[in-house]
């Protein structure tokens, strides 16, 4: 649940079981709610998972071994894990793609080439996903495309 509408998303143990447990962990906790999707780019992605609405940080369990596969694609709809330049730094930030983002797909072994591990789909709520993506943006704490309203996940659960 975000302040802007309900979001459904199927989850791909079977294809990225590390990360969709690291996933249910924070979902679990209640680690998500009242959190912010702090970046927001049209045509690119919304991402989420890291930041309150004062846009400070949230302390997050150990980063995850990243399942980025040539198989799983970053295509409009799905949900991958956000890093940094360390491959295997993924911890609670998830971002939506709003496009077929091809150049973050998984295409070989080094740090640039590993990709972004893909982990599950909208199945309910793209309009909602579109809808956050028209929202005005600016730069607030040192970050860009911050919503300057906020958009806010209200609730995270497991159905």
């Amino acid at each position: 649940e975000t302040n802007q509408g309900t979001v459904r998303i199927e989850l791909w143990a079977d294809k990225a079981p590390i990360t969709v447990a690291n996933f249910l962990r924070y979902t679990e906790a209640g680690f998500y709610n009242g959190l912010v999707f702090h970046r927001v780019i049209p045509g690119f992605m919304i991402q989420g998972g890291g930041f309150n609405p004062a846009m400070v940080q949230s302390s997050a369990f150990e980063p995850i071994k990243n399942e980025a596969t040539a198989e799983l694609k970053n295509v409009r709809g799905t949900l991958a894990m956000a890093r940094t330049q360390v491959v295997d730094s993924a911890s609670s930030q998830f971002f939506i793609n709003l496009a077929d983002n091809v150049f973050l797909d998984h295409t070989d072994e080094t740090a640039r080439g590993f990709g972004y591990a893909v982990f599950g789909e909208v199945i309910e709520g793209m309009d909602i996903v579109d809808q956050i993506a028209t929202v005005a943006t600016g730069n607030a704490q040192g970050h860009q495309n911050v919503p300057l309203e906020p958009v806010i996940i209200t609730t995270m659960r497991r159905e």
